[in-house]
């Protein structure tokens, strides 16, 4: 545990770095794939160095950057961001680029191609990925400050919402603030982005999950209100979930959980449109699955087929019976998450028409907006009610 990972483009899972057993804080520098049609694994050259707690990203050429993660507890963490050519199984350095980043920081690929790092440092940064690599800051600083365990997300096309976390070090055993409830979002479409403050939560919570559903809103689950170190049992659970709407950039608290989901802890969009909150440190061997709203609004559209992978910029034929009634389609990759992260999350909203038989939808021309990899095909109706989603591969 304690790894970074994302998927490949042909759908394995591409995971670097983890912990050492018996020793906290040490990463190891190996680097796998897992294939799971075969259920096997298959290593490649080391990382430089180890890692421990880094950030995995696939790019939009199907390679897979790697940032961060601690070595040891004498040499800290890894300056180097490396990539990962998935073409021939290899390493580039970005040694122009090399920066001590936090744990697990909060890494997106932008709609200009580079990788935007929005926390949990208030600096907010995009790395170029091309040749030796460079950093430029952009967006000032967030404003709440550092957000060590706290979470974000792309809720649209260049859009990022973060909230929670505290300004308290990781394992800070005397920590002195409770988390906090603010978030804050980022337009990097804007010619000068910015950060500002979007409504805050319900509740104050650090180490939560974030969970984009198929309808664009964002489900905050689990995570603690208290000031305790992430090793410690929460005395005051954040059990209630809260969902955010970017359409009205309001929040609304919903059911909660039974179990405290905290350090640990995962939250992960299932194809039929219901969410697993699953394990965490005092959760333990334990899942519990939750039905957003729109599944209690009617019965679900129906996918009838769709073709298994599709290429940029093609418009292909969604076959359903209920064609007339779709007013969005949307399609999220297969989620990979750990410490309240989703290293590959975003959210995507293909153009689509109506076609004998079904819907004509168009995959997005640029891999800077859907980078290539498995993706979760949803069509609603006007009550926001998903289908059961099709798993297809864009590359």
């Amino acid at each position: 545990f304690c790894a970074g990972h994302a998927f490949l483009a042909d759908g394995q899972l591409f995971v670097a770095g983890r912990h050492v057993q018996g020793l906290q804080h040490v990463g190891i520098p190996n680097a796998y794939k897992y294939n799971p049609s075969a259920n096997t694994w298959t290593r490649f050259p080391d990382m430089n160095l180890g890692r421990w707690y880094p950030t995995n990203t696939t790019l939009p050429n199907g390679d897979v950057l790697v940032v961060s993660g601690q070595i040891d507890t004498t040499q800290g963490n890894n300056p180097l961001p490396q990539v990962f050519q998935n073409a021939t199984g290899t390493w580039r350095d970005l040694s122009a680029a090399q920066l001590i980043q936090p744990y697990y920081p909060f890494m997106f690929v932008a709609p200009n191609g580079k990788v935007f790092c929005a926390g949990p440092d208030p600096v907010t940064r995009y790395l170029d990925t091309s040749g030796t690599g460079a950093w430029t800051k952009v967006g000032g600083n967030s404003h709440f400050g550092t957000r060590n365990w706290g979470s974000a997300v792309m809720y649209d096309d260049g859009k990022i919402l973060m909230m929670g976390g505290t300004t308290c070090a990781p394992y800070d055993r005397s920590c002195g603030s409770f988390p906090t409830p603010t978030a804050e979002i980022i337009d990097l479409n804007s010619s000068t982005p910015s950060w500002t403050y979007a409504a805050s939560m319900a509740i104050e919570r650090k180490n939560h999950n974030a969970t984009l559903l198929p309808d664009g809103k964002v489900l905050v689950t689990g995570g603690t209100r208290g000031k305790e170190d992430p090793n410690s049992n929460s005395t005051n659970p954040a059990y209630a979930s809260e969902l955010w709407d970017p359409a009205t950039g309001t929040w609304t608290t919903l059911a909660s959980l039974t179990v405290f989901r905290g350090y640990h802890s995962i939250a992960t969009l299932l194809p039929d449109g219901r969410v697993l909150s699953a394990g965490g440190k005092y959760g333990g061997a334990t899942a519990e699955v939750y039905s957003p709203p729109y599944l209690f609004k009617g019965a679900q559209p129906t996918i009838s087929s769709a073709p298994a992978s599709v290429t940029y910029g093609q418009t292909f034929l969604v076959s359903t019976p209920d064609a007339l009634t779709i007013s969005k389609v949307s399609m999220i990759p297969l989620t990979s998450t750990t410490h309240g992260f989703n290293m590959t999350q975003r959210y995507i909203k293909p153009a689509f028409s109506q076609a004998a038989g079904g819907l004509n939808v168009t995959v997005p021309s640029s891999s800077n907006t859907a980078q290539p990899g498995p993706y979760m095909l949803f069509i609603l109706n006007p009550n926001g009610v998903p289908s059961v989603a099709k798993i297809i591969r864009i590359n």
